[in-house]
């Protein structure tokens, strides 16, 4: 046989596997069920449920017996552990497959997710505590939360002119904040350091964007002295602007209260959309307008949070919202193992 033929053979035979790696499949859903989450991630990230993003859009499930295309990115190779996750919370996992043989991978056997493995219970850092001083002539409290190890977001006018900032944590430790504090005054936000604080962090909602009427669930320490606990409120996102069309804030009817500010709002996945930041003053609005306004509270939107952090030199994380909702129990549960007690002594 000439040599160019063979040479020519050679080089088809190693295009039709390339080739074929970027061609697109079908994944069918056999499940009986509505399927709300569609994942198709290179082996073997899915084998470390790293998942990747959602393929679904939130409006548009995958409705029995209907198919999904999936076009591999360039170099995935053909190999593919594949997830759909039903609207019942059940999932349907196929690992290891191979989309070059197969065009069209029906999933059809669903259960729930095994129940997460326990979080090693690792000790607090040895960092010498600071308890309040019972001396403090004027004293604050508000809340904040952790962005990253070492790192508290709350507002900025939790934390303006204090002499001295202490916070209480989850695992009931008082620990000093160290100076210089990062703010941006405009957005009311500000960044503190405080050693000793390893995590967990909370999760910054990367998408979909944030609509009316989403349910949202605020965390914080409001009224101290009075409430000694956590406290746990349940709204829904009014508006996508603030008091006077400011379109860094978004307006919530969770309630909120004095000691509140600087703590987490969460989407009902768990995943960090704003940072409460104030109240509407019903007093002063009810002696302009003649009645008293109902539950109008702000937030400062996580995207322009995310944006302060990012400019402070931090990457928080990130995910996207687009699993099925949690249960307010579950997003207390998430936040409350992130969200401190601030204290302003002056």
């Amino acid at each position: 046989m000439p040599r160019p033929f063979l040479l020519v053979l050679a080089l088809l035979l190693h295009a039709v596997p390339a080739l074929a790696e970027t061609q697109p499949f079908r994944v069918v859903n056999r499940t009986g069920a509505d399927a709300s989450g569609l994942h198709a991630v290179r082996t073997p990230r899915g084998a470390q449920n790293d998942w990747g993003n959602n393929l679904l859009r939130p409006d548009r499930p995958l409705t029995p017996g209907a198919g999904f295309r999936v076009q591999p990115a360039e170099g995935a190779g053909c190999r593919f552990d594949l997830r759909l996750v039903l609207a019942d919370g059940r999932e349907s996992v196929l690992r290891d497959q191979d989309i070059c043989a197969q065009r069209e991978i029906e999933m059809a056997a669903a259960a729930r997710p095994a129940a997460p493995l326990p979080v090693p219970v690792t000790p607090p850092p040895q960092v010498e505590q600071q308890r309040p001083n019972p001396q403090a002539r004027n004293v604050s409290t508000g809340t904040g939360f952790l962005v990253a190890p070492d790192r508290v977001m709350t507002n900025h006018h939790v934390i303006d002119k204090c002499n001295r900032i202490i916070l209480r944590t989850p695992d009931g430790r008082w620990l000093g904040a160290v100076p210089p504090a990062r703010v941006d005054e405009k957005l009311d936000l500000a960044l503190l350091a405080v050693p000793g604080l390893p995590g967990p962090v909370l999760s910054f909602r990367s998408g979909p964007a944030v609509r009316r009427g989403e349910g949202v669930v605020v965390y914080g320490y409001p009224l101290a002295g009075l409430l000694s606990d956590a406290v746990l409120t349940r709204g829904e996102i009014n508006a996508l602007a603030g008091l006077a069309d400011n379109r860094s804030q978004f307006q919530v009817s969770a309630p909120v209260q004095p000691g509140n500010s600087g703590g987490p709002m969460l989407d009902m996945q768990g995943h960090l959309v704003g940072v409460v930041v104030s109240k509407l003053n019903a007093q002063r609005i009810a002696q302009q307008i003649g009645d008293i306004p109902q539950n109008i509270n702000f937030a400062v939107k996580g995207e322009a949070a995310l944006s302060f952090l990012q400019r402070a030199g931090l990457e928080p994380r990130v995910a996207q919202s687009t699993a099925p909702e949690r249960s307010v129990a579950d997003i207390g549960e998430i936040a409350g193992r992130s969200t401190l007690f601030i204290r302003c002594e002056r």
